[in-house]
């Protein structure tokens, strides 16, 4: 019925997507904050995982060094910061629960019977994983799409100057 190559390719992409979906739901499902941004960060990480998998080494080396590093601390850092005051539980509801857990499977089943009665068409061309993927970015960042990449530059310039002023204000 499955018709599955136990690789170490597909070992590893089960395990990343194991570690995606724990830490995504570990997040929901967490009620403390610092809890919560170690399981996206663990989600980061194995997305991370997910791009070394897709020959993606930039985007996977982005991903870790500024998703998992920079945004989980950040985040860690903000919660330490603030003033942080844990509100009332909300009171356990059986029914909601079963009734998302029911609809959470029956999603599952509907798009695993998709994905299995899908066809895919065979790939046109090999591909080259000789191929130095960050060279090739860095090539079309700084050639086709220079103006673009300034444009993001002077927004995020602006953004962050925009916050600290906003965060001057509240504190006078």
């Amino acid at each position: 019925m499955f018709n599955v190559d136990f690789t170490g390719e597909f070992v590893a992409f089960f395990i990343f997507s194991v570690l995606i979906i724990s830490g995504a739901v570990l997040m929901v499902s967490f009620t403390k904050v610092v809890h919560m941004v170690v399981s996206l960060a663990a989600v980061f990480l194995g997305i991370a995982g997910m791009f070394v998998l897709l020959q993606a080494e930039f985007l996977a080396f982005v991903q870790v060094l500024i998703y998992a590093g920079a945004v989980s601390i950040l985040m860690i850092f903000g919660i330490m910061m603030t003033k942080h005051q844990d509100g009332e539980k909300e009171r356990s509801r059986p029914l909601h629960e079963t009734l998302s857990a029911i609809g959470a499977l029956a999603l599952f089943g509907i798009l695993f019977y998709a994905i299995r009665q899908s066809e895919f068409p065979e790939p046109t061309s090999p591909l080259n994983a000789a191929a130095d993927n960050t060279m090739e970015i860095g090539k079309l960042l700084f050639t086709n799409y220079v103006v673009p990449f300034e444009l993001v530059s002077v927004l995020l310039t602006v953004a962050f100057i925009g916050a600290i002023v906003l965060a001057k204000k509240e504190a006078d």
